[in-house]
């Protein structure tokens, strides 16, 4: 595990390995968002209105936020909780928190300034690939899961094992490998088949955070969190009551017909438009 750029070139170089990474990935984020704006703005001018940058800085602002403060409530006592400041400055940062505060902040700014088109679908690749490149600073700084029964995975030494709270010596699952892997092909499947082929508006948003829950789920059960209650960490406990709504909705709107996907373009389809 590499904390530092400096640990993983052996000099002195104290910037952030996980850091580095988030930046990375925010930055991709955004040149994939522009670029399917650009797109989508050709068939629909609304996604050129200037307010389309305030839902922007809405999204940073609520997602920077809540990735910090989100798990702020980590005990029912809640004095036993840190501060405000004390979670700032030194607590955990979420995933999940930074998920549904960038959703929250959206939300919040298109009722402020009025603008009412569905931006999902801008939103959703961008997120992907930001994800993926983002998760790799987690692979490589924090501890990587619980103990693998396969046999594969990273192997802790013991100052690392003890530095990390986890169990040297042996394979461990590579948890946000499986995440890099969940957000790559899902990044593909977005840009290269549902930003074409869905039709419903904001929809390709819903359906990949819809899939990503229900992946989280399940891949918390090789991170090796602290157990919270019934055997879930706090993560899953999130999850249990924010999935069952998201998976709600894609039913709903199956049933409607909203993901019926339009035909596919063949090149003689598009040579025939040309004409």
């Amino acid at each position: 595990m590499y904390p530092t750029w400096g640990d993983v070139f052996g000099i002195h170089l104290p910037v952030p390995v996980h850091d580095s990474f988030v930046g990375l990935g925010v930055l991709v984020a955004l040149v994939v968002f522009v670029a399917e704006t650009r797109r989508r703005a050709r068939l629909d001018p609304r996604l050129g209105d200037y307010r389309l940058l305030y839902v922007v800085t809405g999204a940073l602002v609520g997602g920077a936020i809540l990735m910090r403060l989100g798990p702020i409530l980590q005990h029912v006592d809640l004095r036993a909780n840190a501060s405000v400041a004390e979670q700032w400055a030194y607590g955990n940062r979420s995933v999940l928190g930074g998920l549904f505060g960038a959703w929250l902040g959206v939300h919040v700014t298109k009722r402020l300034c009025g603008y009412t088109v569905r931006t999902g679908d801008l939103f959703a690749p961008a997120v992907a690939i930001g994800m993926t490149i983002g998760r790799f600073g987690c692979y490589f700084s924090e501890l990587p899961g619980s103990p693998n029964p396969l046999g594969f995975g990273p192997v802790l030494d013991t100052a690392t094992a003890a530095r990390l709270q986890g169990v040297a010596g042996v394979p461990l699952h590579p948890s946000f490998g499986y995440e890099i892997a969940f957000h790559a092909v899902a990044f593909v499947v977005l840009w290269r088949v549902l930003r074409h082929r869905l039709q419903a508006p904001g929809e390709t948003l819903v359906v990949y955070l819809a899939a990503y829950g229900v992946f989280r789920f399940l891949v918390e059960f090789t991170r090796g969190d602290e157990v919270a209650w019934a055997g879930l960490d706090r993560s899953q406990l999130f999850l249990a009551i924010t999935v069952p709504l998201l998976l709600a909705r894609v039913a709903w709107q199956w049933r409607r017909g909203a993901y019926a996907l339009a035909p596919r373009h063949t090149p003689a389809d598009l040579a025939g438009s040309l004409r």
